[in-house]
């Protein structure tokens, strides 16, 4: 496979949503020296962010990523990502070499409010793997949009290592209406995630995904 190394520079569209997830849930997908960051008693902060990325990125393809839990390791904040998908091979190898993140390949369709199979909102992204169904996003059009810069970290895990890299993001964000859909046979079902406590869009993306930084071990016997 062929894949640039970090920073990784996209730029694109995203929708992202922000749900609370149940803590005894995540625990099992997190390593266990990461601790999980309470938002309420039981619940920590996970959410939805499919988006797709084009001309100007270093590479094109479309992603799914799902943020089960905001964790802390040695005073160091970042989000913990469970699971992630990709519809190209090379962001497959580079994701997984560089990052050490699970991702998997899968397939996405997007559609406009002119279409006859789209939602009531208006749009609709579909993500499925191999004719299993993992989600579908519903969402409004973006009506008021401004520009705002934000950054974070992302925990990951290299076999035996524990890694932090950083994401810079700049676009034209906004508040819109979401309705995800998440079915029984999904990979990522047992999460529980409801409905968006709020969904954005993100137009204008430009996203830098930092480079990894050994930040500790982790128990050899971690998988994704």
């Amino acid at each position: 496979m062929v894949y640039p190394s970090a920073p990784w520079n996209l730029q694109g569209y995203a929708v992202q949503t922000l749900q609370l997830v149940d803590v005894a849930r995540v625990r099992p997908l997190v390593p266990s020296e990461l601790e999980i960051v309470y938002l309420l008693p039981g619940k920590t902060l996970g959410g939805i962010y499919i988006s797709s990325y084009g001309l100007g990125s270093v590479m094109e393809y479309n992603e799914l990523i799902v943020v089960s839990a905001i964790a802390n390791y040695a005073g160091k904040w970042g989000a913990w990502i469970s699971h992630i998908y990709v519809d190209n091979p090379n962001s497959v190898a580079g994701g997984r070499e560089i990052w050490g993140l699970p991702k998997e390949l899968a397939t996405f369709s997007w559609e406009g409010s002119d279409s006859l199979k789209a939602a009531p909102l208006g749009y609709r992204v579909t993500v499925s793997q191999e004719n299993l169904p993992l989600c579908s996003l519903n969402y409004s059009k973006q009506a008021l949009a401004l520009p705002l810069p934000v950054s974070g970290n992302v925990f990951s895990a290299d076999r035996s290592n524990l890694l932090l890299f950083k994401g810079e993001v700049k676009s034209r964000t906004g508040l819109i209406k979401g309705e995800l859909e998440i079915p029984e046979e999904s990979h990522f079902a047992n999460l529980n995630l409801g409905q968006p406590l709020l969904t954005v869009a993100c137009e204008d993306l430009r996203l830098i995904a930092g480079a990894p930084q050994i930040v500790g071990n982790i128990s050899a016997e971690f998988s994704y």
